[in-house]
């Protein structure tokens, strides 16, 4: 016959040790959550996916298959490169997001997405408007306050050209 654990006499696992002996080094101490009570996340199976990306500070694109991510950044390619400096680093760009949907089109198990490259002479055309009217806005504000007829006061003017001023 076996020989049984009597009821008098406690026997820690492995586990139950580890726990205690952790416990008394202070690794549970100051554990960030701690004191808090357990986030209920109802019904949710996604709840786990939800709090990383939000905790890394990523959106829900970054879950998306690679044709469906680039279709977005074709879709936001004008408001991106509205920034952008020069026509070369614009073109720079644009061969960039070419390359990569031309990689993407050449995947054999890539799921049924429509998907194209970008003509970079549209997405040009679309950059110099843009820069046009944002240099427009830019001299209409600044002739405006000239347009006042208001004249500066010296305190103003000391204080407008003191930095251009050498020592």
């Amino acid at each position: 016959m076996t020989e049984r654990k009597r009821p008098d006499v406690s026997f820690e696992t492995w586990i139950e040790r580890q726990i205690r002996v952790a416990q008394e080094r202070g690794d549970f101490d100051n554990l960030p959550g701690a004191g808090k009570p357990i986030p209920d996340h109802g019904n949710d199976e996604m709840w786990w996916i939800k709090t990383y990306l939000e905790r890394e500070g990523l959106s829900g694109e970054a879950l998306l298959p690679p044709e469906l991510q680039l279709r977005k950044e074709i879709e936001r390619l004008p408001e991106s490169v509205r920034t952008i400096p020069t026509e070369k680093d614009v073109r720079q760009v644009v061969a960039d997001l070419n390359r990569r949907v031309a990689a993407c089109m050449l995947s054999p198990d890539r799921p049924p997405v429509p998907l194209h490259k970008v003509d970079v002479d549209d997405v040009l055309e679309a950059w110099r408007t843009a820069r046009q009217q944002r240099r427009r806005e830019a001299e209409e504000a600044l002739a405006a306050p000239a347009s006042t007829g208001q004249t500066p006061t010296s305190t103003e003017q000391r204080r407008r050209f003191r930095w251009f001023r050498t020592r």
